[in-house]
Formats: structure tokens, C-alpha cells, sequence
């Protein structure tokens, strides 16, 4: 037997540390299975059927904090005889430093890694994949051999199980995790531990409470052999370090990491690899022999129970939103405890949140569409540079760990007709699962004065305007059940400070007023910061939106208001128009939005006349702040969508030579209906230009929405809905092209000018209510001459906007749209 199945020794609790723990004391009861809760608050769902759900976990705003580094010196010249110590502990395996006596399956003894190789490669599923490839190539081969013998084939089906054998491991070295040194995990600890003392000089904080529950439960899956799947959010490289370092920290079995091999580099990759990370290619596509690879070595480490690390949402998250979840490595996991092979494991959502993230700028120059550069971690740590400057704090906190197996029987129990063995079913209940760390994310201080700053009307504010709106905003995020950072002791203005300080670079003083006034100095970069507590008043702010459309018109309060049936009708559009963008609540539509309403008026935001809905008389008296909020935390994404369906009328066919192919319209006549053809990767660059230039002549309000995130997922929606048409290839050496729908093409006047009108126009005027109103564009005939004129340019052809010749050869249908905006 292997030495990773050695009985799991249960030590005393120890405090988390170097000096006494407050009088708390772990239950060592059963762990349980526990109700938890359903992806965050928002308005309509994707569909109005009832959906996997969980349930509350309970108060968690009153929390005792620990700093995990405090009294840790980060700086040799700060104190030489304290770093040394420090060192020397570290080397020595002093008190918790050690990493003996850890809690979870066993890892870190020499030849760790090749007993999981070795299991993997022997694997009956790993064996059966090569045979019948093998056979499946050499079949095939035998048909282009005239008079193959059964022995030729024989020998050939030999020879290419030898191939395929020498390709499995191949793959099996580059993926498995190389946890076997116990003394490199120490001196991976110091380091880790340096850096992170000297770059978030405030520390890293977590929930004492959180942390007890999280060690209870995992020493109830160690006595049994279970895994701890743990699933962060992403935002930054460091969180690779920070849950390795707090796992080793906190005495809990290091996490085997799931990561992209775009990080596989030399030098870090392999330091990274020694630490727990295992790396999985993006997708692999039809290459059956690695995903059998992959599925056994993480159901192999399921069915040990190791612990596993899922950075859950596929990639850090560069606008600073939380992302959907991808659910590839879920899945794996879910299809393990399903079939028996694994009888449980522990979901664990994780929320880790800085005061400033370290990427900020790197994220902008890649949203603003410039070549992405290459991921370096490495870079990070060893920038002397970034090691100097003070990014105050990190924030950790654990959701209540709860049973996958039995939330799986909870929802049998409770849905008769439940069957987790349906894909479909199966994807609802993944969805439900991927999306715990919404509910256990920290808004920090940089987020709330980032937020409120990027919400006011004017060019700047006072400080003790910030106060004011920092303390209503940090009110409204508790009344929603969010989180905010503690920091005890501390007055909201000295908060204030401390986030003005952190964010010096991104936001600015001016002094020689009559009081300070802080303002925006890198709107872009701050909103990253803002976008961070987006998701708790996605509900709010899609009504507040709806309602923009009558109260921007001014005048008198009865001209203001909108009937609650054309309310419902501007919410549903801008919910299934943003749905890319937003996770929204499970539930009927209607329901979601008299609650929302509901909660608008006990604010005293809004109030009902009748059937009508419009602003309090109380909101009106304040000048509209808390309102003005809710569509300043959206206004830049309808921005982007209006920008993304305006830059359409780009795909217009002209008379002049094109790319061209014909589609038969079905819909309206049997004539052809001539389509251009773009490479997609050129025509999204081309509509950052195109927004560029719109936001430089007015006509667009924020400079952030022409990221190219939030581009890419309007282009997704308008493709899900049938204004344009894609086409893909799994070769990845074929280019991706893209073209406007037939049913969408807007006509030209006499002059072969593009005419505003037809259902691309109807469109783009239907999201264009939403949007924040600006004096360039009040004239609806001036904007549309302008915009169209802008949008020919960004329609001419260039080298890049090739089709293949399989393209061109034959017409193309126009396929249903699948929903209606």
C-alpha cells in the first residue's frame, strides 16, 4: 500500500498564530450535509423553470479576524535579526512551519509522483483508450494498404499502441503535480510568505470562524478519505500563492491545482508544478487519449482523497466582474461521485479579494486590445519594483463547506422527477455548484470609494461627500447580504484614507480648494474596482435603466412614471439583452421584479401611484443619488452592446468588389441576398476603433465600454439571437469569420448611403433608450449621419477579411434566431 493511504494523524488544535487563540474550540462531530444558497440576486433567469438552488448560510458579518503574517518582517533592513529567525524557522520546520502533522491525505514523501504516474498509466480506462485507438488506426491505415494481411495489421496495431504509450506519458509528465519534498514546500512557504508581507504590507486576513469550520470539516473528510474541492474566485496571479501559503499556513493538505499550461513556463512552471499545480491544456478537443488521461489522474486523486484546486471561472477576470463558471474540471468531478468511484467529496467556495490588484494596468492595455503579454508570475515576483510598493491588504474568506453527495440526494429528494444522470439536469445542477463564490466574495475598502467615485455626477468629490456615500454604500451591500471587509477600529473616513492611499495612481487630490476634492485620474483602471460589487445590485440597476427611459425626459412627475406592463417589458429586454454579462436569480420574471420594486420603495427610491412606478418624493429631494447610482453601475455596458449592434451596420454589402458569398432568406423572399464575410479577430479590433472614436467625438460615455471583454460577449448574444452568423472550424489555422444576418442587412438610399431604419436600426434605437443621455446626442438624424458615416469606414475591406474557398463555394442558410430581444 502507498504511503499517501497512511492512517491521517488528528492533532490537537493549534492556534493559527504564534501567539494565543481567542477561546474557541473545534465540534468533532459528524459532518452533515448542508443547505446552501442560490446564485446571487439578480432579476430573470435564462428560464422561467425552476432551477438547482441552495439555500442561506447564515449571518456571516460579524466575523473575528486573524492577520496571518502579522509580525512577520518582510525587509531584511527593517529588522535583520527578525528576518533571520523567520528564515531559520522556515528551514528548521519550527512549530506550524514543519508541515508534519497536516490534515488531509497524504502527500510531500519521495516518489509521490511516480506511484500517481504509474497508477494512471496502468489505469484500465487509460490501457482501454490506447487499444482501441491503436486498433482504430490500424484499421484505417489497412484499408489504403492493398492485400494487408491480419499479421501486417497485427504488427502495426502493436507498434502504434508503443507510439500511443510513449504519447500517454508524455502527457502524464507534463500533468501530474510533483508534490514529493517536504523541505521544498518549506522553503516554497518562506518565500511565498516573503513576498507576501512585502507587497500587501496590512496583511492577509481571515474569518476565525470560517477557518474553524473549514478545519472541522476537513478533518472529517480526512478520517474518511474524502477531498476538499476548493473554488476560488480569480483576479490575480498571486492567488495561486495566497491559498497555497494559507493551506500551509493553517496546517490543511496542500490542494492540488488545476491550472492552464499557459502558466506550464520555465523556471516558475516547474516551481509552480512542485507546489501542487498540475496543468490542463484550454480544451482538447477530439484527442480522446488526454481526456481519459486527465479524467483518471483528478477521479484518482477523488477517489484518495486529495484535496483539488479549481479556479473556477476559467481565467482571472480582467474587468474585475465575476465571471460564469466553466465547468469542465466540475463535471469530472460530479461524473466521479456519480459513478461510485469517489463516495463524496467537500465543495469549498473560496473568495479571495485585494485591496489592489497587482494587473490592473496589464488588464486595460489587453481590454483596450493591444497583444496580450505573456503570463509571468515569475515576472511578478521578482519585480523589485512592485516588492517596494504597499497594496495594503488581502482578504480571504471560506464559505460553509458543504457534502456534494449529499446535496446531489438533497435535490432528488426534493425534485421527484430529479435525475442527475441527465446531461441537461446534470449542467442546471453544475451551474448551481460553480457559482458559490458570488456569495462569499469581501467588498473591499479600494471597491466601495472606487465605486461610489465612478458613480457621481460631476468631475469630483469632497471627503466628506466620500464619507457619506462610502458609508451608504457599504450600508446598502450588507442590507443585500454581501460581505465587507472589517476593519475594526477604524472610522469610515480613516477607511476612506487608507483606499485613497492604496489607489494614489488611480485616483487624485487636488488641494488648493476650499476643501479637498478627489476625482478620477485613470477611470478605466478604477473601474475594475467598481465592477467589483456589481453583482449584488444587478436587480436594481436593470429597473433603475428601464426607467431612465421616461425620466430623462424631464418635466413634470406624471411624465416621469411608467406603467408597471411597460416596465416588465424594458426590464425583460435588458435582461435577455445583458444575460451574457449577469447571473440572475432563478424564478419567474415577474415575481424577481416586484421584489425588486419592493425593495426600491422600503429604500424610499421609488414608490407606486396606482399601476405606475416612478421616483420617491424623498429621491427627488436628494437630487437623485441613490437612483443615479444604480444606472451609473450600468450604464457603461449598455454602452458597449449599442456599440457592438451600431458597429454592425459595418457588414452592409456595397457595390465594390468583396468577399462575398449568397444566403437564401427564406424569411422575406427566394432571392439571394448578398453577405460579407469578415475575419472575426479584425472586425472586433476594427470596433474598438470605431468606439475609440466615438467616445473621443462624444457620441460614446464611457472610455470602458470598449473593452473587449464585454465586446466579445455582446457579439455572443447577438449571435445567440440571429443578428449575425459565425463560422468556425476546429482547425485552428483556419481563420474565423463572421457576417451579418440576412434578416438584418439595412438597405441604402439612391446615393449608396446606409439608410437608418429596418430591424438592425429598430435595434440599436431600442438599446439607445437605455443609455446615458449626452448633449451630442439629443439630434437623432445628426447622430445616425454621423455614427453610419463612421460605420462605412470601419466596413471597409481589408487583407484580413478572407474566406476560405469552402465558404464561398456554396450558399448559406440562415439559421432561426434562438431567442427574441
Amino acid at each position: 500500500m502507498g504511503k499517501e493511504n497512511s492512517k491521517v494523524e488528528i492533532l490537537p488544535f493549534a492556534p493559527i498564530e504564534d501567539e494565543p487563540m481567542s477561546s474557541l474550540t473545534v465540534e468533532k462531530t459528524k459532518v452533515t450535509s448542508t443547505d446552501t444558497s442560490p446564485p446571487i440576486p439578480s432579476l430573470v433567469s435564462e428560464e422561467k423553470t425552476k432551477e438547482v438552488g441552495l439555500q442561506p448560510t447564515g449571518d456571516t458579518r460579524s466575523v473575528e479576524e486573524r492577520n496571518l503574517t502579522r509580525h512577520h518582517p518582510g525587509h531584511f533592513r527593517d529588522d535583520p535579526v527578525g528576518f533571520m529567525m523567520q528564515m531559520g524557522a522556515f528551514y528548521q520546520g519550527t512549530g506550524w512551519r514543519s508541515y508534519k502533522n497536516y490534515i488531509g491525505t497524504r502527500i510531500l514523501y519521495e516518489g509521490y509522483t511516480e506511484e500517481v504516474k504509474e497508477r494512471v498509466l496502468n489505469s484500465e480506462r487509460v490501457l482501454y483508450m490506447i487499444a482501441y485507438l491503436a486498433e482504430k488506426q490500424a484499421n484505417l491505415l489497412a484499408q489504403t494498404i492493398p492485400n494487408a494481411t491480419s499479421k501486417m495489421i497485427a504488427r502495426r496495431k502493436k507498434l502504434l499502441e508503443k507510439e500511443l504509450q510513449a504519447v500517454a506519458n508524455g502527457m502524464v509528465d507534463k500533468l501530474v503535480a510533483d508534490l514529493n519534498s517536504l523541505r521544498f514546500i518549506r522553503l516554497f512557504g518562506f518565500f511565498v510568505n516573503n513576498i507576501l508581507v512585502r507587497m500587501y504590507h496590512q496583511g492577509v486576513h481571515i474569518s476565525e470562524r470560517e477557518f474553524l469550520e473549514l478545519r472541522r470539516v476537513a478533518i472529517h473528510a480526512a478520517q474518511n478519505s474524502q477531498s476538499l474541492i476548493i473554488l476560488p474566485c480569480h483576479k490575480s496571479h498571486i492567488d495561486y500563492l495566497v491559498i497555497s501559503y494559507m493551506f500551509f499556513r493553517l496546517g490543511l493538505a496542500l490542494p492540488h491545482i488545476a491550472a492552464g499550461n499557459n502558466l506550464d513556463l520555465p523556471i516558475v512552471g516547474r516551481i509552480l508544478k512542485r507546489g501542487g499545480a498540475f496543468y490542463i491544456r484550454r480544451s482538447w478537443g477530439e484527442d480522446q487519449l488526454y481526456g481519459s488521461v486527465v479524467k483518471e489522474y483528478l477521479e484518482g486523486l477523488l477517489e484518495r482523497g486529495h484535496n483539488i484546486e479549481c479556479f473556477i471561472e476559467g481565467t482571472r477576470s480582467r474587468t474585475g466582474k465575476l465571471l460564469p463558471p466553466k465547468l469542465g474540471i466540475l463535471k469530472i468531478v460530479l461524473d466521479c461521485i456519480l459513478s461510485g468511484r469517489a463516495k463524496d467529496c467537500w465543495i469549498v467556495p473560496m473568495s479571495i479579494q485585494y485591496d489592489k490588484v497587482i494587473e490592473t494596468e496589464t488588464y486595460v492595455n489587453e481590454l483596450l486590445g493591444n497583444p496580450k503579454e505573456r503570463e509571468s508570475l515569475w515576472g511578478i515576483v521578482t519585480n523589485t519594483r512592485l516588492l517596494q510598493l504597499k497594496w495594503g491588504r488581502i482578504d480571504v474568506r471560506f464559505a460553509k463547506p458543504y457534502s456534494l453527495q449529499g446535496f446531489i440526494n438533497e435535490q432528488i429528494e426534493r425534485r421527484k422527477s430529479f435525475d442527475p444522470n441527465s446531461e441537461q439536469q446534470k449542467i442546471t445542477l453544475l451551474r448551481a455548484l460553480g457559482y458559490q463564490y458570488n456569495s462569499v466574495s469581501v467588498v473591499m475598502p479600494t471597491a466601495l470609494v472606487g465605486t461610489v467615485i465612478l458613480t457621481l455626477r460631476g468631475r469630483g468629490v469632497g471627503r466628506n461627500e466620500l464619507i457619506r456615500r462610502v458609508e451608504w454604500l457599504r450600508t446598502a451591500i450588507l442590507a443585500k447580504g454581501g460581505r465587507v471587509a472589517d476593519f475594526s477600529g477604524m472610522t469610515v473616513g480613516e477607511i476612506v484614507d487608507r483606499a485613497i492611499t492604496v489607489l494614489k495612481d488611480l485616483i487624485k487630490e487636488r488641494k488648493e480648494l476650499l476643501e479637498p476634492v478627489f476625482y478620477a485620474e485613470k477611470r478605466f483602471e478604477l473601474s475594475f474596482y467598481r465592477n467589483q460589487v456589481m453583482h449584488l445590485f444587478v436587480s436594481e440597476a436593470i429597473v433603475s435603466a428601464a426607467m431612465y427611459t421616461k425620466i430623462k425626459q424631464g418635466g413634470a412627475k406624471s411624465t416621469q412614471r411608467l406603467h408597471i406592463s411597460t416596465l416588465l417589458d424594458e426590464v425583460t429586454f435588458l435582461s435577455q439583452l445583458l444575460k451574457v454579462e449577469f447571473v440572475y436569480q432563478p424564478g419567474e420574471i415577474e415575481i424577481n421584479l416586484e421584489n425588486t420594486i419592493k425593495g426600491l420603495i422600503d429604500d424610499q427610491v421609488m414608490k407606486l401611484e396606482g399601476e405606475y412606478v416612478l421616483l420617491s418624493d424623498r429621491e427627488r429631494a436628494i437630487g437623485r443619488e441613490n437612483y443615479d447610482f444604480y444606472c451609473f453601475l450600468i450604464w457603461p455596458f449598455i454602452e458597449t452592446y449599442w456599440l457592438a449592434a451600431i458597429s454592425l451596420f459595418s457588414m452592409t454589402p456595397t457595390n465594390s468588389p468583396q468577399p462575398t458569398t449568397t444566403i437564401v432568406n427564406k424569411t422575406t423572399s427566394k432571392k439571394p441576398v448578398p453577405i460579407i464575410w469578415f475575419n472575426e479577430q479584425d472586425f472586433h479590433n476594427k470596433c474598438q476603433i470605431f468606439g475609440k472614436t466615438l467616445y473621443y467625438q462624444g457620441d460614446l460615455s464611457y472610455f470602458e465600454a470598449i473593452n473587449k471583454e464585454t465586446l466579445k460577449n455582446a457579439f455572443i448574444r447577438l449571435e445567440e439571437v440571429g443578428l449575425i452568423m459565425v463560422k468556425r472550424s476546429r482547425n485552428t489555422k483556419v481563420m474565423t469569420t463572421i457576417a451579418l444576418s440576412p434578416d438584418y442587412i439595412p438597405t441604402r438610399n439612391s446615393e449608396g448611403a446606409i439608410e437608418p431604419k429596418g430591424k438592425l436600426w429598430d435595434l440599436v434605437e431600442r438599446i439607445g433608450k437605455f443609455r446615458r443621455e449626452g448633449k451630442n446626442r439629443r439630434d437623432n438624424a445628426t447622430v445616425s449621419s454621423r455614427v453610419l458615416r463612421l460605420a462605412e469606414i470601419v466596413g471597409t475591406p481589408t487583407t484580413a477579411d478572407v474566406v476560405m474557398t469552402n465558404l464561398m463555394s456554396r450558399p448559406v442558410k440562415a439559421g432561426k434566431p434562438e431567442a427574441k430581444l
